[in-house]
């Protein structure tokens, strides 16, 4: 089963929603504010992509943090952060037993849909 990990306000987690509902693609969706975001997901993520693709570096709230704590960043640091304030994690994270993919865009899913299913 595919896992969409976001937020539920989230412009790009509402497009992968729609889109994976509008080509019957059956999925389950976490949102990381409500549901929650914990250490074992992060590493679990992290032990299939580079775990800087998961720190979204250009939102806000990444704007915010004090430029002395955005330097010299390692993956502990960057956890604490996003598991403190989940809309640090690039968003939405789609998990399945078959493949990972961090943000979204229908061309590269659809690629990395056909591909996980062949």
């Amino acid at each position: 089963m595919l896992t969409v990990y976001g937020i539920k306000s989230c412009d790009t987690c509402r497009k992968a929603r729609k889109y994976l509902a509008e080509n019957d693609i059956e999925f389950r969706f976490h949102d990381v504010r409500d549901d929650g975001l914990d250490i074992q997901m992060l590493e679990r993520w992290s032990d299939r992509i580079e775990w800087m693709k998961l720190l979204n570096r250009q939102s806000l709230t990444w704007r915010k943090i004090p430029e002395v704590d955005r330097g010299d960043m390692s993956k502990e640091k960057a956890f604490a952060l996003m598991l403190d304030q989940p809309t640090l994690m690039k968003r939405p994270v789609l998990e399945s037993d078959r493949f990972m993919a961090v943000g979204f865009s229908e061309k590269r899913f659809g690629e990395y849909w056909s591909k996980a299913n062949s």
